[in-house]
């Protein structure tokens, strides 16, 4: 078991709450939009593409819809221009936190950031000051309600996958992000249902946070969430899970 796995479930948890808002639409055909002007509207050749496809496809986005902001990122049809960009920093008990957004104003965007981290007892640092600790990985959540473990483990690393963590409710597939796909598909080939399917930033390590921290840093994390421009959030910590079920409430 990897030691971030019950990071990857936190985070799980967090977005089957998020995927209900009304934001969650936006930011998919942002990523539509970004994925298609970086490497061009054919899935095919474009891994990012097929993730963003496959991430609206989960959410139920209409298919017309889909394409509308892929037309729009391949230049096909007029739109606004988005661009990627990164926000590194710390927040409370020195928890390195990943900030990954699109955004047609960088300025705009960096000063909404940077308030927020501190806002709440965080630090905005330079570029690089902590994006050394994360790797860039596949995650597929499959839920654990019917399915053999040991099962599940050989059909997944038999795919390619890195790594299968046991997370109760759920079990979650790690992967190289390139590779997120091919692993899924040959999970669900086997008749496994799978929840989800995404590419993230995952820590090498974390660290254990306690008491106010972990409670200022869950509400810093999901004020960075709640940004318009981002896109996703990714931090090394660690809470218990029972303070984790108090403060998520």
């Amino acid at each position: 078991m990897s030691g971030h796995s019950k990071w990857a479930s936190i985070k799980h948890k967090k977005a089957a709450v998020d995927a209900k808002r009304g934001a969650a639409f936006t930011r998919i055909i942002r990523e539509l939009t970004v994925a298609a002007r970086m490497g061009g509207s054919d899935a095919e050749g474009n891994p990012r593409l097929r993730v963003a496809m496959q991430t609206a496809r989960d959410a139920n986005m209409p298919k017309d819809t889909m394409e509308r902001a892929v037309k729009k990122g391949a230049g096909e049809l007029e739109g606004v221009s988005y661009e990627d960009v990164a926000y590194e920093g710390y927040g409370p008990a020195g928890v390195a936190i990943y900030v990954e957004a699109s955004t047609d104003n960088k300025n705009r965007t960096a000063a909404e950031i940077r308030h927020i981290f501190g806002k709440y007892n965080g630090n905005m640092g330079e570029v690089g000051c902590v994006g050394w600790m994360f790797k860039k990985k596949g995650q597929i959540v499959v839920p654990s309600e019917g399915v053999n473990e040991d099962t599940l483990i050989e059909i997944a690393l038999d795919a390619g996958a890195d790594d299968v963590a046991n997370e109760g409710p759920v079990f979650v597939v790690t992967t190289e992000w390139q590779e997120m796909l091919n692993v899924r598909e040959a999970i669900e080939a086997k008749q496994v249902a799978v929840e989800s399917g995404k590419i993230a930033m995952v820590p090498d390590n974390t660290i254990k946070v306690e008491g106010k921290d972990a409670e200022t840093l869950m509400k810093l994390i999901a004020a960075l969430e709640e940004s318009d421009d981002v896109n996703s959030v990714s931090a090394n910590y660690d809470i218990e899970d029972a303070l984790m079920e108090k403060i998520m409430g």
